[in-house]
């Protein structure tokens, strides 16, 4: 197999952020993913998303399981700490290294396989424990590293490339990451950097668990005009609940009384702001329920709702619940890493 590495050198023009880097200290290796594939729109978002925002690739942690969209964090941030792991686990070893250094920026990246089939239990438990990071699915209703048959989130009657209908409902991860408890939850299309990009950003500076779906869809084996993970399929049926989407970084608060039809700001957990313009309809992102209603309301239109779906700014993420120290636990002493028999034996007697 060919394979063409990126040069080393770069205009000495390019753009730089804050920290002095450019957009090629955000990327990673060459994709292998077939051409035109979603899932490299994705990564090209993260990589746009991590420099606008100037994180430094040290404070990064990139982590994944099994499947083509898994396969996408070698493309991107190839400076940051990585964990490739088996398939559905990847919210468990994000657990563990999050429980073990929360200073770390965690992005987790997983597909619609990986969530919403063998991973769909580790999937549930990450979202209700609050875990602070970022999930995102990289959705085209298909296994594409096993020649395209069905999975859970492909919608009940689309067709497959040879025109077999799936006779299952699909798992609206959506809805499942509202009901769970994820106290930020939204859907984009990878064909739309301009909703996608501003989407991380938030996702990112949001404390708590911070759910993405992006619809991308599989340029081999699901991108037929009949399937409803295609281009021109979400590109015709893309309803947005704002018709507008940007994130300011953080600044001083701001309190507005807006009306249907006019913009608000919505603050986010860290002090950072999401700016949304409102519906006509008056749709409330900060509305559990009202939020499910809108995704099955476009749905039985054959329409799909993205954007902000739902955000809830006082959520508290898994160490505010568990009281953890605040330090990393590889700067912790041996004297407090291992207190001795006696502190064991009180923890034990709690249990008795």
């Amino acid at each position: 197999m060919s394979y063409i590495a990126k040069p080393s050198a770069h205009h000495p023009a390019l753009k730089k952020n804050d920290l002095g880097l450019t957009h090629r200290d955000y990327e990673g290796s060459m994709s292998t993913l077939c051409a035109g594939c979603g899932h490299d729109s994705i990564t090209a978002a993260i990589i746009e998303a991590c420099f606008q925002m100037d994180l430094p690739a040290h404070r990064i942690a990139k982590v994944s399981g099994i499947g083509c969209s898994s396969k996408a964090p070698t493309y991107f941030l190839g400076r940051s700490h990585g964990f490739n792991s088996v398939h559905g686990r990847m919210p468990s070893v994000t657990t563990g290294a999050a429980m073990a250094n929360r200073d770390l920026v965690y992005i987790g990246v997983s597909g619609d396989g990986d969530t919403a089939s063998i991973g769909l239990g580790q999937f549930c438990h990450a979202v209700r424990r609050k875990l602070n990071m970022t999930y995102i699915v990289m959705n085209n209703g298909c296994y594409g590293l096993t020649k395209g048959q069905f999975s859970a989130t492909n919608d009940k009657s689309s067709p497959s490339k040879k025109g077999e209908a799936n006779p299952f409902e699909a798992i609206d991860l959506c809805q499942l990451a509202i009901q769970l408890g994820a106290g930020f939850v939204a859907r984009s299309f990878s064909g739309d950097k301009n909703q996608l990009i501003p989407l991380i950003k938030a996702a990112i500076a949001y404390k708590g668990f911070a759910f993405l779906d992006v619809i991308s869809p599989c340029v081999t084996f699901n991108n037929h005009d009949s399937s409803t993970k295609s281009y021109t399929y979400v590109r015709e049926h893309n309803e947005a609940v704002e018709n507008s989407l940007d994130f300011v970084e953080a600044q001083e608060e701001i309190t507005v009384d807006y009306a249907a039809g006019t913009s608000t700001t919505i603050a986010m957990h860290d002090g950072s702001k999401l700016f949304l313009h409102k519906l006509a309809d008056g749709y409330d992102a900060t509305d559990a329920d009202a939020a499910i209603a809108t995704i099955r309301k476009q749905a039985r239109q054959g329409e799909i709702a993205t954007g902000l779906l739902y955000v809830n700014a006082e959520q508290h993420d898994l160490h505010d619940v568990l009281a953890s120290d605040i330090r990393p636990l590889n700067t912790l002493p041996m004297s407090e890493l291992c207190p001795g028999s006696k502190a064991l034996e009180a923890i034990n007697a709690r249990f008795r």
